[in-house]
């Protein structure tokens, strides 16, 4: 029976449609009577139990793993000759050396190590290492190759810190908890054993793994980061604020009265391509998404094809990494400090699967800010949006270990997702007062109704011959004749923007924003970016904060919910204040 039908890419095909009727059918012969089989779906990946009726729903929406090609889960029988062949579980823990797991680990990150660069063509030849790198390369491979105690086959000195550091960061242990259990470790073992005594030794061995973080210091006051030409400044060039925090006359060490953490990204990206278990997936969506008219993924989308057409030179590599960008602020210590935010800036790579790009593995925070920055966010957006730049513009080598070559990489911002305040703080219009909204602008409805600003005019966005404009007394008891507010393109906010004269940044500057700036704050740093005034679609709403906050109000409503409904005193007179009749109940 052949089964290439589990590497076509349209599921909707007979093709793969008479192959999932042929799977449901082997499964039901060798497991009679049963209810539930394993799952082979992408999702499931073998590992949930479901109906037969639900495995042939999942194997549709969500397409089988391509690598099981022999059902020996299902009762199939695996011969000695294709027992290669059977399928890898992503989410079972498969028997493998962690040596050998290690060693895979040092060579993705130094790819080119094994390289024999007289075999290779120019164009495939890597940037050579330099003699820092060299020397990291060299102390994993010690630390790699050393036994942890002497007679110790199972784990080396690298091997071990590295399964214990996994472990730490999968089950979210503190770092004072890993300390301590790592002591005790180290006295259960042999008193010759090469075991780091801390965490902070653990750390040490691990450096030369890459992906580390780079520490800005930044003005109390939020209005520059002490970053580039301004490295060496003490003090604030805007509010003349010290750089660092006052401390007695013997203390050698300055201590910076703020820092902000940036995560560089360049090497990320570079690491998703130097890694064999991410760099073809890193062409999925060209390669691999079922492109058939309906919205599965970003790409589906028009704001995606749109991309492709204004630049198709960018959009002819497929490796070409498309990027999402999110942030919001969130109180890690709980109720302990209620004023406290810390507010983390993620990107997460739409070029993979949608199974995978969304997932926390894949996700890369660039940076983390202490506190809520409000407008400011921007003066801490400065070495991202600088490094973006680069990416666009100049692009960077980039070894692909998928095919054993070196291509050149760039990136792209697709467009920002938050919800509607952290909206205010990345697009410099703000999200409160009387021209809240950011599509409207200035052309918007809203009025001061039962306590607080509302924003009306809704059906100016139906079709001109839509009976509901014609309807009085059940809206706001007038008809609706207006068109719909027009479409400002990136264009023609730049130039508007360009217009208007800011305040610096900072909490110390305050200015009452003029009426000609309407409700801009600021002109957003991301238009520095060549292709930002281009894109379709800059800023998306968080659909967790949508769903919740419009199904909270209308089941609260219409459930007559205490202290959730919106039929309130202050509603039924405002109704009647602005002359709409009618029966409330």
């Amino acid at each position: 029976m052949s089964r290439r039908w589990i590497q076509n890419p349209n599921r909707c095909s007979d093709e793969y449609l008479d192959g999932i009727e042929d799977f449901i059918e082997f499964a039901h012969r060798q497991n009679p009577g049963a209810t539930r089989i394993r799952c082979p779906c992408r999702r499931c990946n073998n590992t949930l139990w479901e109906t037969i009726e639900n495995v042939g729903f999942h194997l549709v929406r969500n397409g089988m793993i391509e690598t099981y090609s022999i059902w020996n889960l299902h009762g199939e029988q695996l011969d000695h000759a294709s027992s290669s062949n059977a399928t890898r579980m992503d989410s079972v823990e498969p028997i493998v050396d962690p040596n050998d797991q290690v060693m895979d680990i040092i060579e993705d990150v130094f790819p080119f190590a094994s390289i024999n660069i007289n075999n290779e063509r120019e164009d495939d030849v890597p940037t050579p290492i330099d003699s820092a790198e060299f020397e990291q390369y060299e102390k994993l491979l010690k630390n790699a190759n050393q036994e942890l105690y002497p007679g110790c086959e199972s784990f080396s000195v690298l091997t071990a810190i590295v399964e214990l550091m996994h472990g730490k960061i999968k089950y979210r242990m503190s770092n004072l908890c890993f300390d301590y259990f790592l002591g005790v470790f180290k006295r259960m073992l042999p008193t010759d054993n090469c075991l780091p005594k801390d965490h902070k030794q653990a750390q040490k061995v691990l450096n030369g793994l890459g992906l580390g973080y780079e520490k800005i210091h930044a003005c109390k006051n939020n209005c520059m980061l002490f970053y580039k030409e301004h490295e060496t400044l003490d003090t604030c060039l805007i509010c003349n604020e010290s750089r660092f925090k006052m401390t007695s006359q013997n203390r050698t060490i300055k201590i910076p009265q703020k820092v902000m953490r940036y995560l560089p990204l360049k090497p990320r990206l570079q690491r998703l391509y130097m890694s064999t278990h991410t760099a073809t997936d890193m062409r999925w969506h060209k390669e691999k998404r079922v492109d058939d008219d309906v919205m599965r993924y970003p790409a589906d989308g028009e704001a995606w094809k749109e991309f492709d057409r204004t630049f198709p030179e960018f959009a002819a590599d497929p490796r070409n990494v498309r990027l999402g960008l999110a942030t919001d602020g969130f109180n890690p210590y709980g109720v302990l400090n209620q004023h406290h935010s810390t507010w983390p800036i993620f990107v997460f790579p739409y070029n993979l699967p949608h199974w995978k790009c969304m997932k926390k593995e894949y996700m890369m925070m660039t940076v983390l800010i202490t506190e809520d920055p409000g407008r400011s966010i921007d003066v801490y957006l400065r070495p991202l949006v600088d490094k973006l730049k680069d990416l666009w513009t100049n692009s960077v080598r980039t070894y692909d270990k998928s095919i054993r070559k070196m291509f050149t990489l760039r990136a792209a911002i697709m467009w920002i997702v938050n919800d509607f305040p952290a909206y205010a703080m990345v697009s410099g219009w703000s999200t409160k007062g009387y021209m809240a909204c950011p599509v409207c602008k200035e052309d918007v409805t809203s009025g001061w109704h039962a306590g607080k600003v509302c924003y009306l005019g809704h059906r100016r966005w139906l079709p001109w011959d839509h009976e509901w404009r014609e309807k009085d007394k059940e809206f706001d008891g007038n008809t609706e004749r207006r068109l719909r507010p027009r479409e400002w393109s990136g264009d023609e906010i730049v130039e508007q923007l360009n217009r208007l004269d800011f305040a610096p940044f900072g909490k110390i500057v305050s200015r009452t924003r003029p009426s000609t700036h309407m409700n801009w704050t600021h002109k957003p740093m991301f238009f520095e970016l060549p292709y930002w005034s281009k894109l379709k679609l800059r800023h998306n709403l968080d659909v967790m904060h949508v769903e919740k906050n419009v199904f909270d109000t209308l089941v609260g409503t219409i459930l007559d919910i205490e202290g959730k409904t919106k039929d309130t005193i202050k509603a039924r007179l405002d109704l009647e204040r602005m002359g709409i009749e009618g029966d409330y109940g």
